[in-house]
């Protein structure tokens, strides 16, 4: 079980986003995550029907995984998760400092 996954609130501890938090969009092994309003970057885009004109685009760029850090709303903080292991053999992941479970 990732301890990350999409839809996850996560906070930049490192690079130019730093501090800011957003949802993640896509987690992808060999790239990174790619979090919702960070690390934009420009990109050139040719003349197409759906962009006539071309021109330049906005696009998120992946960040590396060791760059972010769950965010816990009940601690407002970035936290570690713990997994805990439920009875019929499920998996949660846990706040280590709060106890909040994350769905």
């Amino acid at each position: 079980m990732e301890r990350i996954k999409k839809g996850d609130q996560v906070i930049v501890i490192a690079g130019k986003d730093k501090s800011k938090k957003g949802e993640i969009i896509r987690v992808d092994k060999n790239k990174g995550l790619i979090v919702k309003g960070i690390n934009i970057v420009k990109k050139s885009v040719k003349k197409s029907k759906e962009k006539p004109s071309g021109g330049f685009i906005e696009i998120e760029a992946p960040i590396h995984v060791s760059n972010a850090m769950l965010f816990c709303a009940k601690c407002g903080k970035g936290i570690r998760a713990a997994l805990q292991i439920q009875q019929n053999g499920d998996k949660k992941r846990l706040c280590k400092k709060c106890g909040h479970k994350f769905e």
